[in-house]
């Protein structure tokens, strides 16, 4: 019944120009229920939380609040009525401690003066609800990417958050750091919050939701409740087809001719030289628990933090990479974790982001030549199926999907030798993925060497013809195709075991 539902939106419709991001989407939500929002990048989701928390209005539709309707015109709208939603992208003031930033923008003040004392001892009782066992005083640029979120957690309780939307949540946590926010989500759902839960993590959605709504191309195309989720429906519901396997077939061992040579590299803070060899056309995983030093050797490799011994040999010729742009002039090419910090200028167009590694070949007469950047780029984007209206749509409008296919495009037009790949499908849909895995493939077909790091299993055991293994910033073993489990990587990323 209708009065059963904290949360009611009826139709909610949001055009932008040249693309409806909702047509008549429909939501419904109760207290104490896990919720989970699923759909391919560029769905809707992000668009329909955004109305819900106040940051857009919709063109169309109505919203109501335990059946009351309700119109959200601000944030500050939609947090009256204790609504929360906790970012992808962790919004910290890391410069202030723990209690500055919960009640940032809230704070505690009597005749003009702030009232530390108070904050600090609200603070305190926020903190032990989400059981982050630190001292309120503690500066936020000093915890880790799991304790950040559960400050986020602590901040929206502190604005008597009924309903809490969760984005993304564990996709920079470890995995001790995810059970710990699954207890929490627990510990809310008993206490009657209601959540939101936005993840491309299926084996997450089918432990922590109560139900499941599925959006594709703006519309809302089905629900599951708990006894019906399992990973091929939902897969099924997101793309509009079945999706049998992610993962292109594994293609037979090889003997691939060495191209590049990683000979006692030097990474700045490391214990010890690196060495190893990648062959042309070899996909060569690197598998590692967080904080195993992968990011930083792709960034030596990549010159962006230079190695301090050490050489890197490419097609028999040595060279120790200086800096980024020393690495691309010899067709060695990065996809950062952060795509959006380090891969992207998000205010610049599709065209602009593409061509701008090599800007210097876009101008012949000193003059940038326009058509041929938007011709290159409209080959990648059709070449990715990037989906955006057109190559001068701006690179922050686009889902996170869509943007890691951009990072890809950039380099691709370059045509690389050696592409290094760091997380290449964080925060990607299940299709997006697929796609990816596609373009991978046929990259090492045409003999391109990749270099991927992944911190999810499936997709290390499921692309790698190797697998590095990493741990405490030393190289701990190599693992060849036939001894590429599940067992013998953690038992070489926990120091278990060593090949």
């Amino acid at each position: 019944m209708a009065h059963d539902y904290i949360l009611q939106m009826h139709g909610v419709t949001k055009r932008f120009p040249g693309v409806t991001a909702l047509e008549k989407v429909d939501l419904e939500l109760r207290s104490g229920e896990v919720l989970a929002l699923m759909g391919e990048n560029g769905a809707g989701k992000s668009t329909l939380m955004k109305i819900l928390g106040g940051a857009q209005p919709p063109d169309e539709g109505t919203l109501r609040i335990d059946g009351n309707p309700v119109e959200f015109r601000h944030v500050s709208d939609s947090r009256r009525h204790g609504i929360v939603l906790v970012h992808q992208e962790l919004m910290m003031a890391t410069n202030l401690d723990v209690a500055g930033n919960i009640f940032l923008g809230s704070e505690t003040c009597r005749w003009g003066m702030l009232q530390r004392r108070a904050m600090h001892t609200a603070s305190e009782s926020l903190l032990r609800r989400v059981g982050l066992a630190c001292s309120p005083a503690t500066l936020v640029g000093s915890l880790t990417p799991g304790q950040m979120q559960m400050v986020e957690i602590a901040k929206a309780l502190s604005h008597k958050a009924r309903i809490l939307i969760l984005d993304e949540p564990t996709s920079s946590l470890t995995l001790t750091e995810s059970e710990q926010l699954f207890k929490i989500i627990g510990d809310l759902r008993r206490q009657g919050i209601a959540i939101i839960y936005i993840s491309h993590r299926m084996e997450e959605v089918q432990r922590l939701a109560d139900r499941v709504i599925v959006l594709r191309d703006g519309k809302r195309v089905g629900e599951l409740q708990r006894e019906q989720i399992t990973q091929q429906k939902i897969v099924s519901m997101m793309v509009g087809r079945e999706l049998t396997n992610w993962y292109p077939p594994l293609r037979p061992a090889a003997q691939y001719p060495a191209i590049l040579e990683v000979d006692n590299l030097i990474v700045p803070g490391a214990p010890c030289p690196v060495s190893f060899v990648a062959g042309a056309g070899e996909i060569l995983g690197f598998a590692g628990l967080v904080g195993a030093g992968r990011t930083e050797l792709m960034q030596a490799i990549f010159g962006v933090t230079p190695p301090i011994g050490g050489v890197v040999t490419l097609n028999g010729k040595h060279f120790r990479p200086r800096s980024p742009r020393d690495a691309i002039n010899r067709g060695i090419y990065l996809a950062p974790e952060d795509r959006k910090h380090h891969g992207l200028v998000l205010p610049m167009s599709i065209a602009q982001n593409i061509s701008m590694p090599d800007v210097c070949n876009y101008k012949p007469f000193g003059w940038l030549h326009r058509r041929q950047e938007a011709t290159v780029a409209k080959k990648q984007l059709n070449a990715l199926r990037i989906k955006a209206p057109g190559v001068k749509y701006r690179v922050g409008s686009l889902s996170g999907g869509n943007q890691q296919k951009v990072v890809l495009g950039k380099w691709l037009a370059m045509q690389p030798k050696i592409l290094i790949l760091d997380e290449p499908t964080r925060g990607v849909d299940v299709g997006a993925k697929a796609e990816i895995y596609r373009e991978m493939m046929e990259l090492a077909q045409q003999g391109v060497t990749i270099l991927m790091v992944s911190s999810e299993m499936e997709e290390i055991l499921g692309m790698s013809d190797r697998i590095v293994v990493m741990r405490e910033r030393r190289l701990e073993g190599i693992l060849p195709r036939q001894q590429a489990t599940q067992e013998n990587i953690a038992a070489l990323m926990t120091g278990a075991g060593k090949t």
